[in-house]
């Protein structure tokens, strides 16, 4: 089971949270959501914290009374996804002296064997080019350091790493990264740089829009398993701290 639900949030009264809050705020939700946190390598639920337009002051976050908000949270394996779907929210999110009204909320179900029939068995027509966004600031581990730019090899293979963790069928490994490297190339994008707060700490992110061109000389049914990878981005994000908020991606 594979899960991507989204809630829209109002507020009633100018709301203030700190900086650092997304982190705070996935520890509340995995509490009443049963789940453990921290004790995987690779996380089983990926979170945008509360997405739209705020106004920083200082250390912190202003979140504005005309003003939407979503907050999402996809589950990549039965366990999570089920905790999420059960998740109830309604009628307002209280947390850290702010107060979030539920407007909305809108899941996409689906699941590990249903995407590969769809987009790989039965082998449709391949996709030729991608267009994603980046809703959180996204960035790549690089031994010590981070690197905030959306390589192909690297946006695939936190895809693959992800997929290959939770999926029943296997897709390959750096083979498979080292053919879709040359074969996937980035021809657009537009992008900005924002730094994310974790503890006391930032991390250097990007935001934004990629293109992504499938080469012609790619063999089919590779490229449909590009294709699968990226439409599993949506549940899984990009990079790294996807279960802290960093790597919120979509498909356009």
């Amino acid at each position: 089971m594979l899960i991507h639900s989204t809630w829209t949030f109002t507020v009633s009264d100018r709301a203030v949270l700190p900086r650092t809050y997304r982190l705070e705020l996935i520890k509340e939700l995995h509490r009443r959501m049963g789940l453990e946190m921290g004790n995987e390598s690779i996380p089983s639920v990926s979170y945008s914290g509360i997405v739209g337009h705020c106004s920083p002051v200082q250390d912190f976050l202003s979140f504005h009374t005309d003003e939407f908000y979503q907050l999402s949270l996809c589950g990549l394996n039965e366990t999570a996804s089920k905790a999420i779907a059960n998740l109830d929210l309604t009628p307002t999110l209280e947390f850290l002296g702010a107060t979030f009204n539920v407007s909305d909320r809108q899941a996409h179900i689906s699941s590990y064997d249903q995407l590969y029939h769809t987009l790989v068995a039965a082998e449709p027509e391949p996709t030729k080019q991608f267009d994603l966004r980046f809703t959180t600031p996204t960035t790549f581990s690089q031994g010590r350091t981070t690197l905030p730019l959306p390589v192909p090899t690297m946006m695939f293979r936190s895809w693959l790493e992800r997929w290959n963790t939770f999926a029943p069928v296997y897709l390959g490994g750096d083979e498979l990264i080292e053919y879709l490297g040359e074969a996937i190339v980035l021809t657009r994008h537009r992008l900005q740089s924002r730094s994310f707060p974790i503890h006391s700490n930032w991390i250097n992110g990007y935001t934004g829009e990629v293109r992504l061109q499938v080469l012609n000389r790619m063999d089919a049914l590779i490229a449909n398993v590009a294709t699968l990878l990226v439409h599993y981005s949506e549940f899984a994000g990009t990079g790294a701290k996807t279960r802290l908020g960093m790597g919120k991606t979509r498909l356009n």
